[in-house]
């Protein structure tokens, strides 16, 4: 029996989020079911948090306890054999037997992805916000100053999901790209129920001229979700990155012909 630690991508329009509930399929579900599949036992995969219906990830971060004599890369080749469309398994290694996904994460990095023409591109489906408005770049550069730091955020988070306390330490608020494509990165020690999300709703209605920088900071110290910008949909919001106080899968992921990419020789 070992500790397997897993770097998980996924397409979240395929599923009903991480958490696993019955008659949906969830990223939770697809990752037991294929392991029951594989190895004739269900454990339970832990992820570092939940992501919810149409939130992709690009970095999420699971464990599980398994019984198996496959050693890391043949495992994760096989368990990717058994995995539904929508999914993979990019890393995966043994790891301390109390290594916990969720409660030993330090930070999250997510990105919100928009795509800016006047009319929705069809190459991107489900996998950005497409919006047709003119924005005005550096007013939500300044307001996305005024939101870094340690705060209250219970302006910026959807009610019905328990917590033992609204302050999270917003680390990092950067928006980058261009005229056609760009994205807001956040960067935090934790994040409330659809907190990204109201963030990246907040810092468009900046970009349209609906609300002023000064205005976000009022409207983040009266903590009333009301005075806030809407939520953005799904579509947009990627899990980029987990990180630990260790180490997690170091190195480049050789392959049998070698590490995959362009090299110069």
């Amino acid at each position: 029996m070992r500790n397997v630690r897993i770097l998980i991508a996924y397409d979240g329009s395929k599923f009903f989020g991480w958490q696993r509930q019955d008659g949906f399929l969830s990223v939770q579900e697809a990752l037991e079911e294929a392991l029951l599949s594989l190895l004739g036992t269900a454990p339970i995969v832990r992820g570092s948090g939940r992501t919810d219906t149409g939130v992709h990830a690009l970095g999420q971060v699971a464990h599980f306890h398994v019984e198996t004599r496959l050693e890391d890369d043949r495992l994760r080749h096989a368990l990717n054999a058994h995995l539904v469309d929508g999914i993979v398994v990019r890393r995966l290694e043994t790891c301390r037997d109390d290594f916990h996904a969720q409660y030993d994460a330090v930070s999250k990095r997510y990105a919100y992805v928009v795509w800016t023409e006047r009319f929705r591109s069809p190459f991107l489906g489900a996998h950005a916000h497409s919006v047709p408005d003119p924005l005005d770049l550096p007013s939500m550069r300044q307001a996305a100053r005024e939101l870094v730091g340690e705060h209250d955020f219970s302006a910026f988070a959807s009610a019905g999901s328990p917590r033992k306390s609204p302050v999270r330490h917003l680390r990092r608020l950067r928006i980058g790209g261009n005229h056609r494509r760009f994205a807001m990165i956040f960067e935090a020690n934790g994040f409330l129920y659809n907190m990204a999300r109201a963030l990246a709703g907040t810092l468009l209605e900046v970009g349209r001229g609906k609300l002023t920088p000064s205005r976000v900071r009022e409207v983040l110290l009266s903590r009333d979700r009301r005075l806030a910008g809407p939520t953005a949909p799904a579509e947009g919001l990627y899990l980029v990155s987990v990180r630990y106080p260790e180490r997690c899968f170091p190195g480049r992921d050789r392959g049998p012909r070698g590490v995959p990419g362009i090299y110069s020789y």
